[in-house]
This record gives C-alpha cells, sequence and structure tokens, in this order.
C-alpha cells in the first residue's frame, strides 16, 4: 500500500512539473495592444541554451540587449549565433513586403521567428517578446522562482500612426545627457518613434553655436531663483551672473542622436523663433528691435515683448547661421522653430519693422509674422529640412510646406490639413504631461489644469468631422512635458509615465481595439516593469478621490468616492480603525453627521493599494450658520452661499468650487452662531499659491459680540511675506480663553502688492468655530 501510495505521488508530480498553462489573449499584457494576436497551443521555453541567430551588427546588438536581462534575473545568458540551430532558438527574418515600421512574431514551442523589413520592425518586434516574458525579465538580480516562457502565438502588428512623440523641455530646467539616452531608452520600449527637443527659450538656450558662443556663455545661465515660485520670480538684473542652467555640447547631441537611431527614434530639435527667445537677447542685445539689455529670466515671462527684430536683415543672417550649424547636427527631416506666443508691440513702433511691412507691401504685424516664418522655412527648405511650427505660424498665412503641431486644442490642425498641410495633433488637453493627473493636494507641483490617465487614453488625432483628405494629412501624436515644474528626472519620469503608455496605445493600436477597461488590466504588468526598472513613475491613477456636497438642513455631509479604473474596488473606514483590516466596501455616497476621520484605498487582492485618501471632516459649531459678509467677495471665486461654514474643504486646486477669493481687498466678515456659544478657537482656512499670485494674509483678527453691535477683540495673529515656492494649505489658528458669544467678526489682512508689483489674492475655503 505504501509503495501504491508512493507510485501515485510521484506520478502526479511528475505531471505537475510538465504541466503548462493554458495562455488565454487576456494573458498577452503588451503595451500597446498589437493590431492581430492568435494564440496556438504550447508555449516556447528560454533556457541557457537558446540561441538568437542573428545577421549583421544590429541584431547582435539587440540580441545582446535582452539576453543581458537573461543574465541579470535568470542567471545565464543565451548566446547570439549566425547559424540557426534544430530548435530552441530566435530568428530575425526579413521580409521586404512589411512595412517599415511592421513585424510578425510568430512563436512556437521549438522556435521563435520575427519578420519585419528592417532594423525597427526587428527591435519592436523583440520589444514585445520581453513584454510577453514574466515582469522579473527586468530585474537587476536573479529571481530563482521565475518561468522564463512565452506563449506560442502569432502577432502581426504595425503603428496606425508615423508621429508617436514625446517633447522635452530642456530651456525651463535642464536635463543631462544621460536622462535623455535613458528617456529614448525608455520611448523605444513604448514604440515610440519620436523626441522633441525644446532647446530654446526665454530661461535658457541649451544648444552649443559656435559662431556665436554668448548664446551659451551668457544665453545659457539664469540668476538662481529656484527657491520661489515659478512665476513669482523677480525680473533678472543683466548685470547679475547667471549660475543656473547647462548646455549640451554640439559632440554630445551628435552623441544623443546617433543612439536615437539605434532605437528607431528621430530627434528633431526645436530652436525658436520669433519669440520666446529671451535667453538669445540676453546675450546679444542686437537681435532685438530696440538694442535693449535684458538678464536672462529665471521664471515665467508674459507677455513675450523681447522677440527677435524682423525689420533687420541681421537678425536673418543670425538664425541662418544657427541653422547652418543645428543641420550639421540633426539629421531628421524636420526643423521646429516655435513661432508661439509672440507679442508683437515692440514689432509695432520699431523703424525697421514698420519699414519690413511697408517694403514687403504687407498689412499688419501678424503678416509680418508670417513673412519671417515663410522666409525661414525657405532657407530651411533649402537646405533639404521641413519646418514645423506650433499652430500660431497659421496667423497671417500658413508657409507652403509647413507641418503644424497643433497646441490650442484641434482646431488649429483641422484648418492646417483642410490647407493641405501635414499636421501633428500635440492638444494641451490632454497631451499636456505638465499638467496635474491626480488631486492636487497629493501630487508635487504642476501647471494648474487636469490631464489624467484615463483622459490620455481616450485621446484620438483624427477629428470625426475630417474628410478622409483631411485624415490624410494627420501624421499623428504627441505629448509635451514643459519643465517649469520639472526639477529633476526623477520629477520628469512621474509625469511622463503611465501617461507615455496610455499614449502609446492611442498612436499605435488599431482605434477598434482600444478598450479602456482592458487596458488598464494590461497597465499593472507595465507598472511592476517599471519597479523592476527603477522608473519613478507616477501612481495617481490608483489614488481615491472624494467629493462633498453639504445638507444643511439635515446637518451632514454626503461624500462621494471615485477612481479612475473601472469598476474599482473601494473601501473606507470612519475613525481610527484600520485601512488594512477593518475597511468597508464603498458602494454609495456616505453619510457623515460628526466630525470624525475618513480613509479611503483601491483595493486589489483583498489589499490596500497605493496611497490611501485621508481627510478629517470637522463639525463645528459654525456648521451651517449664518454669514454677513462686510467686504464682498470676489465674483470669480464666489463658492456657494455656504463656504465659509460647510465643513468642505478647498483643495490646492482654487478652481474647485471650494474657495471664496478677495483681490487687494481684505476679507471682513460676521458669522452668526444664532445663540450665546462657548468658544476659544477661531481657524482661517487659507490658501497660498505665489506663482498664481495668491498670498496668505499677512495678519487675521478675531472679534466676538453678545449683540452684534459691540465687539471686542480676542486675538491677532500677524504673518509678515515669505517667500514660498509651492502651493500651501494653512489653517491660521487664533486661541483665547473660553467665554460667551453670538456674534464672531473676523478680518483677515491681504497682502495688497507682491513683490512684483501684481495684486495679490487672498483665498479663504473655511472659517471654524470651536
Amino acid at each position: 500500500m505504501k509503495k501504491l501510495l508512493f507510485l501515485l505521488t510521484l506520478i502526479t508530480s511528475i505531471f505537475s512539473a510538465n504541466a503548462q498553462k493554458v495562455y488565454t489573449e487576456n494573458d498577452i499584457r503588451i503595451i500597446p495592444k498589437p493590431s492581430q494576436t492568435l494564440i496556438k497551443t504550447g508555449v516556447f521555453q528560454f533556457t541557457k541554451d537558446t540561441k538568437f541567430v542573428v545577421n549583421g551588427d544590429f541584431q547582435k546588438d539587440l540580441a545582446n540587449a535582452l539576453a543581458s536581462k537573461f543574465e541579470a534575473a535568470a542567471g545565464w545568458k543565451p548566446e547570439a549565433t549566425t547559424k540557426a540551430p534544430v530548435s530552441n532558438f530566435v530568428l530575425f527574418k526579413v521580409d521586404p513586403n512589411l512595412k517599415n515600421e511592421a513585424y510578425v512574431l510568430d512563436v512556437n514551442p521549438t522556435s521563435i521567428v520575427i519578420s519585419a523589413k528592417g532594423n525597427v520592425g526587428f527591435m519592436y518586434g523583440l520589444e514585445s517578446v520581453r513584454q510577453l516574458l514574466p515582469e522579473a525579465i527586468e530585474s537587476k538580480f536573479a529571481i530563482s522562482t521565475a518561468k522564463w516562457e512565452i506563449p506560442s502565438l502569432t502577432i502581426t502588428d504595425e503603428p496606425r500612426f508615423k508621429w508617436r512623440g514625446l517633447m522635452l523641455d530642456l530651456s525651463r530646467h535642464f536635463f543631462d545627457k544621460n536622462y535623455i539616452l535613458a528617456t529614448i531608452d525608455r520611448l523605444a520600449m513604448h514604440k515610440m518613434n519620436v523626441l522633441h527637443l525644446h532647446l530654446v527659450d526665454d530661461q535658457g538656450w541649451r544648444i552649443e553655436i559656435k559662431k556665436y558662443p554668448k548664446l551659451t556663455e551668457v544665453g545659457a545661465w539664469r540668476v538662481d531663483q529656484e527657491n520661489t515660485s515659478w512665476n513669482a520670480r523677480l525680473t533678472t538684473n543683466p548685470d547679475e551672473k547667471g549660475t543656473y542652467g547647462g548646455f549640451f555640447t554640439q559632440d554630445e547631441l551628435r552623441e544623443i542622436v546617433k543612439y536615437a537611431s539605434t532605437k528607431g527614434i528621430e530627434i528633431i530639435p526645436e530652436i525658436e523663433m520669433p519669440a520666446h527667445v529671451s535667453s538669445a537677447i540676453a546675450a546679444y542685445p542686437e537681435l532685438a528691435c530696440f538694442n535693449q539689455r535684458i538678464g536672462v529670466p529665471s521664471g515665467g515671462v508674459w507677455p513675450l515683448t523681447d522677440i527677435y527684430c524682423a525689420g533687420k536683415e541681421s537678425t536673418f543672417e543670425f538664425l541662418q547661421n544657427v541653422i547652418d550649424e543645428v543641420i550639421t547636427i540633426f539629421p531628421s527631416k524636420y526643423i521646429h522653430i516655435g513661432g508661439d506666443e509672440a507679442t508683437k508691440t515692440n514689432w509695432a513702433k520699431c523703424p525697421n519693422c514698420q519699414k519690413r511691412i511697408k517694403d514687403e507691401h504687407l498689412k499688419s504685424v501678424d503678416e509680418l509674422q508670417s513673412y519671417f516664418v515663410k522666409r525661414m522655412e525657405k532657407y530651411i527648405n533649402s537646405k533639404g529640412k521641413r519646418v514645423i511650427g506650433w499652430d500660431e505660424i497659421l496667423e497671417g498665412g500658413l508657409a507652403p510646406d509647413a507641418t503644424v503641431m497643433s497646441w490650442r486644442g484641434m482646431k488649429g490642425g483641422i484648418e492646417a490639413a483642410d490647407q493641405g498641410h501635414d499636421v501633428i495633433m500635440s492638444p494641451e488637453s490632454p497631451c499636456y504631461f505638465n499638467f496635474y493627473q491626480g488631486p492636487q493636494n497629493e501630487e508635487p507641483l504642476a501647471f494648474d489644469a487636469y490631464n489624467p490617465l484615463s483622459e490620455v487614453y481616450k485621446f484620438d488625432p483624427v477629428v470625426s468631422t475630417m474628410t478622409p483628405q483631411e485624415t490624410a494629412h494627420v501624421l499623428g501624436g504627441q505629448a509635451n512635458l514643459w519643465a517649469e515644474h520639472i526639477a529633476g528626472p526623477k520629477d520628469s519620469e512621474y509625469m511622463i509615465f503611465p501617461r507615455l503608455a496610455a499614449l502609446s496605445e492611442t498612436l499605435w493600436s488599431p482605434k477598434e481595439k482600444r478598450n479602456w477597461n482592458d487596458f488598464t488590466t494590461r497597465l499593472f504588468s507595465l507598472l511592476q516593469r517599471y519597479d523592476y526598472l527603477g522608473i519613478n513613475y507616477a501612481k495617481s491613477a490608483y489614488l481615491v478621490t472624494a467629493s462633498s456636497t453639504a445638507d444643511l438642513a439635515n446637518k451632514q455631509i454626503k461624500v462621494e468616492l471615485k477612481n479612475e479604473f473601472p469598476n474599482p474596488d473601494i473601501r473606507y473606514v470612519l475613525g481610527d480603525k484600520s485601512i488594512d483590516h477593518h475597511a468597508v466596501k464603498y458602494a454609495a455616497p456616505i453619510d457623515i453627521k460628526e466630525t470624525t476621520v475618513l480613509k479611503a484605498s483601491l483595493f486589489q487582492n483583498e489589499k490596500p493599494v497605493g496611497k490611501t485618501y485621508t481627510d478629517t471632516l470637522v463639525f463645528h459649531k459654525g456648521f451651517a450658520k449664518k454669514v454677513k459678509y462686510l467686504t464682498p467677495y470676489n465674483s470669480n471665486y464666489k463658492g456657494d452661499a455656504n463656504t465659509m461654514v460647510n465643513t468642505i474643504r478647498g483643495s490646492k486646486n482654487f478652481h474647485d468650487g471650494q474657495w471664496q477669493a478677495w483681490l487687494v481687498n481684505d476679507l471682513e466678515l460676521i458669522i452668526d452662531l444664532e445663540k450665546q456659544e462657548s468658544i476659544e478657537q477661531v481657524s482661517v482656512g487659507t490658501l497660498e499659491s505665489q506663482g498664481a499670485g495668491v498670498n496668505f494674509p499677512i495678519e487675521v483678527k478675531v472679534f466676538i459680540s453678545d449683540d452684534g453691535f459691540k465687539y471686542r477683540q480676542v486675538g491677532k495673529i500677524t504673518r509678515p511675506y515669505a517667500v514660498n515656492a509651492v502651493p500651501e494649505l494653512k489653517d491660521f489658528k487664533i486661541n483665547f480663553q473660553k467665554q460667551n458669544a453670538r456674534f464672531i467678526k473676523v478680518i483677515a489682512g491681504n497682502l495688497k502688492k507682491s513683490p512684483k508689483g501684481e495684486s495679490s489674492w487672498l483665498f479663504v475655503d473655511e472659517i471654524l468655530v470651536n
């Protein structure tokens, strides 16, 4: 009997060891989703004896890149060879009938064959193999429990759009060569093929031009005001030496371009004109209309009046010389010339510009900008290149062969396509990755707008109203990461990932294959890869958000919980309970009638994931009482009738409807408690966002009264203005000896004027009485 039991156990263990997982399409977690996938029977097992069959250096380098991952994660490294063995190999097969970026991946139990027309297709095919492997393939350390197999299948794949891009702003904050090279690797991983480098802007000139050394000696450096909010920074004295910045030498840029070419990525340089060029004018004042001396701005500039003079021939000579050096570095088909946001007030007053308008029979400064762009386009075309510009280049008439990058929505792109021009769609919403991707209270500082992951996924470069002829002019789409608030590589990664994954699928995959629910299930696998790769990606999509409404009649608050993912498993607790052990599944808005702590989280596999949402809802003695305003709030920020006493707190997003605001004026109001109450503290909830001109009060005073006529002061706080680089929420608490009162008067002093001389805002969301 014992022998029989032993034999049965042995047979069972043998069958278990040899049992293969049966794969379904739900197990294929490739992003971007392939055009066609056919699952077959069986698996291909990578082992130390697996061979990569290569022909030429490029295929060998591709094979070695994946083999090196096995070396780290599995402890053995497959070899590259030029002759195929009988089985257990990966083969690159040339198919001239495929399109340039297309590939066919055929996986069988004995071999993997990647067919492509050329190098880029082979690379994309191998990237799909990489994503079919367990996430642990990205590990830098050996994972003994991993099973290095992929399912037998056939993938036939090609991109929907030819332009799949990302723009990095290197002017507002400079990023070194190593970060650019790492970004190139990550673009290739997502099957993206364009990296647009914004090399010139007001705050820094980032490319070495040998004929004009001051562009980098002066223009690449600004006075360090990094401790101050971007738009609150003071005007730079041109005599003060800049110390913050940097630039790329031409050799460094050539190295970047060469490396990108091995990853199928085209580097597009942007040399701004005629505006966003304060850094150039700081170096060479004669480029401006009135030879004005300026410093390189340390922060935000608006309006952009310091622009190139369109009336001087020397301006065009300068730009042509710059372009001559640029094209020796970048073999790209395109040169981006910007062309956006030019304020032409100096052109209207400049004798040289007015003479140009007269001599060229132009009607306006808008037509002068068109002349400027067309002239530079003609020169760039003569060098065998094509021009790209932001959609403002449409104003006054579009240059003949220019490509429009549409950022102010899709309208400019539609207009350009209608005129027969190629278009790259890059609308602010949802393609600006410098916008917030989660609740502002939980996110690092960003531009005051919202582009969450789910909105990026909805993006489509083709507008439904376009004709087939117009659609044919849409090259694709692009994300832009403007860097006013992006100080370093980790900040940049956070804003790019995982939104780049969503964008990659919208630009690569067939429209009919795209599905948000399906994407989110595949995304979790990609996020694990990011973890292994050390990418500082945003977990914003995990976050639970809350929206509250006050039911004053019933003295309660209703809290609704949401998450970006479809059918999320949100759970919550009230009070001091643990979210890990006592969470209740959220099914409907929560009624809250007393002061409590609310904690909520997205759950996966019965565990909370991401950051736990935590909020304290305070029911104070002023809740739902009457408020009389002695100074009216601004009509642009009026909250609702009960904003000051509804217990609902405002966020760092001062457009959330929970704030009342005063411009220059002080806040002065009275709360009627309706009866005598014993009180000992009044707290004024405020916001500071100095870049938006919002400042904390410089003083807060509290008075109380029994009859509403005679008031006595019970407390005062003074707070001098202090530089603050980030938005901040703060309660100004005034404590005093406990006493009875019915009426409370609060006066909060406005800063009036910021150090830049701009009118100051005062924002208040709640006055708590305890």
